[in-house]
Formats: C-alpha cells, sequence, structure tokens
C-alpha cells in the first residue's frame, strides 16, 4: 500500500544524484506516481539527450508504481489552478497534488516553492 506521491522533480534528484536523493530512494518502495510525472521526467531525460530506449530502461530500472490519469485525476488537478498559478506549477505538479489529494497522502518534492501551498494536501520537502 502506497504512502506518499512522488513528484517529477524528487525522481529527477535519484537520478541526477542531487541532494535529497537519499530521502527519495528510501520512500521509493511505498511510493507511486501519476503517468503524467512519468512522462515529465522522460521527457527531461530526453532533453539531456538520453536515447529513448536508455530513457524506458532508466525509468523502469526505478521500479515506480504508477497511475494512470485518468478523469478524476484531471479535474482535480484542474481544481488546484487557482491555488497554484501564482507560484507556476504545471499540470505534473497539480497531477502529483490531485493523485495526492485522492489517495490522502503526502506529496515528496524537491521544489521548494511547493512549501507555502495551502492546498489540502501535506507537502513534504526533501531538501
Amino acid at each position: 500500500m502506497a504512502s506518499i506521491v512522488l513528484d517529477s522533480s524528487a525522481i529527477l534528484t535519484v537520478l541526477n544524484r542531487e541532494p535529497g536523493a537519499d530521502v527519495v530512494v528510501q520512500e521509493l518502495s511505498e511510493a507511486v506516481v501519476s503517468t503524467v510525472n512519468v512522462a515529465e521526467v522522460a521527457t527531461r531525460l530526453h532533453d539531456y539527450g538520453m536515447p529513448d530506449d536508455e530513457v524506458r530502461s532508466v525509468i523502469a530500472h526505478l521500479d515506480l508504481d504508477t497511475v494512470s490519469y485518468d478523469g478524476e485525476q484531471a479535474y482535480v488537478s484542474a481544481t488546484l489552478r487557482a491555488a497554484t498559478r501564482a507560484v507556476g506549477l504545471s499540470l505534473g505538479d497539480r497531477a502529483c497534488l490531485g493523485l495526492a489529494r485522492i489517495r490522502s497522502l503526502p506529496a515528496l518534492t524537491a521544489d521548494t516553492v511547493w512549501g507555502g501551498l495551502d492546498v489540502g494536501v501535506e507537502i513534504r520537502l526533501i531538501r
């Protein structure tokens, strides 16, 4: 059973071996992630110039428990737009927060602007 929802920034922290990666690694086996966030991570790896087969391998190696972005998540993500617009959260950010809200789980992120948000979700910063 999942105990936390991962944001793209948290996953990228692990892949880039950045500060806070150890916090995320400890949560991987108990985490879920929206497929929107997987797409964001894959996009970033492609931006780094990584070939598609390697992108798929790297993400598969993380053994993430993915949750398909469905209609309910879409609507919940949309409701978060007004509360997050001022800090510039992306659809992926809101997908993470929406999944966290739906599952009543905390969201884990490296994105410090989330720290001041009041969106009905516990937000845990990794650094």
